[in-house]
């Protein structure tokens, strides 16, 4: 039997906590039962500076039951940063870990496949939503879409899958050698390599509370995988200058054969489309290779992914 860790980040989850934490505890105990895994497999909670009382609760869940545990971040350092430490801090206690989020929208069930692939020698395997009934159709096509997009910009990541996923001990060691600070988990995960497969499962509604991904958010996770995991955009903006460059040529010749036919008017909606569409583009092509930049200015820096105030383990350790 092998040690599981089940890693779960959570951001002002008060109310979803204490329905998350006894669903938890009921598979691990199933597990444990039933011979899948060791007695000392655990549920970590990972505070990424709620402004609630979620710390509070995660002490008081860790004092009632031993099966849980807690990690304490130094402040907010938003869901991927919470989620590897998480994983990082558990790394050196465990054979495999189980990232999900708190919301129960991932399908708990799904554990027991997932901990039969890691026996049938995967180190990595993707819980993915076998379909996308319960979203919106405004959710529905802007995510599947997304996942397209990624596709043809050359990122691999698993289609429908989030950070519902387990990792074995020597795929954890292998996300610790990416020592980049812009980091997006989905793309970053099937670049280790090694053994992979899937669980497909079905996505539930938010259990309680709200969500922590409004629009705005959402969009900025989306154009923070595209710019961590590809260049592709700032080769495109050299096919589009390209392409201009073919279209003034063309213009030019026009121009001239306007000329020598003695047709010299040139049109004044032509001339400002012209100027408003070039001066758009460069104003696009200067904010995404500003993005680029601004990512290598951050990663000069070096600057830590996270801080864990206090770790709530089974030996009371306190970093």
């Amino acid at each position: 039997m092998e040690t599981l860790y089940i890693v779960v980040p959570c951001y002002n989850e008060q109310e979803v906590l204490p329905e998350t934490s006894k669903r938890l505890l009921e598979k691990l105990c199933a597990l444990i039962d039933g011979k899948k895994i060791t007695p000392e497999s655990r549920i970590v909670f990972v505070n990424d500076g709620s402004k609630d009382r979620t710390w509070q609760m995660i002490e008081e869940l860790h004092q009632q039951e031993r099966f849980f545990q807690g990690v304490c971040l130094s402040r907010n350092m938003g869901h991927q940063n919470a989620l590897l430490a998480g994983l990082m801090t558990v790394k050196d206690h465990c054979d495999m870990t189980i990232s999900m989020d708190a919301d129960l929208q991932d399908d708990i069930n799904a554990i027991d496949a997932m901990v039969e692939k890691y026996y049938a020698g995967c180190d990595v395997v993707y819980g993915v939503r076998d379909n996308r009934d319960s979203d919106t159709w405004f959710k529905k096509f802007t995510a599947e879409g997304y996942y397209k997009v990624m596709k043809h910009l050359g990122a691999d990541i698993v289609f429908n899958h989030a950070d519902f996923r387990l990792m074995s001990r020597r795929a954890l060691d292998g996300l610790r050698s990416f020592p980049e600070v812009n980091i997006f988990l989905r793309g970053i995960v099937p670049m280790i390599g090694y053994p992979s497969d899937k669980v497909f499962y079905k996505r539930s509604e938010r259990f309680a509370g709200e969500s922590k991904y409004p629009l705005k958010k959402m969009l900025s996770f989306a154009w923070e995988g595209i710019t961590s995991l590809s260049t592709k955009p700032i080769r495109m903006i050299s096919m589009v200058g390209g392409g201009i460059f073919l279209v003034s040529i063309i213009m030019l010749i026009y121009s001239l054969v306007r000329y020598f036919t003695g047709e010299t008017e040139i049109g004044w909606t032509s001339t400002i489309v012209s100027i408003w569409a070039i001066g758009g583009l460069q104003l696009l092509a200067i904010g995404i290779i500003g993005e680029y930049i601004g990512k290598v200015y951050l990663e000069t820096k070096n600057r830590p992914k996270y801080i864990v105030q206090t770790y709530l383990g089974d030996d009371e350790e306190n970093n």
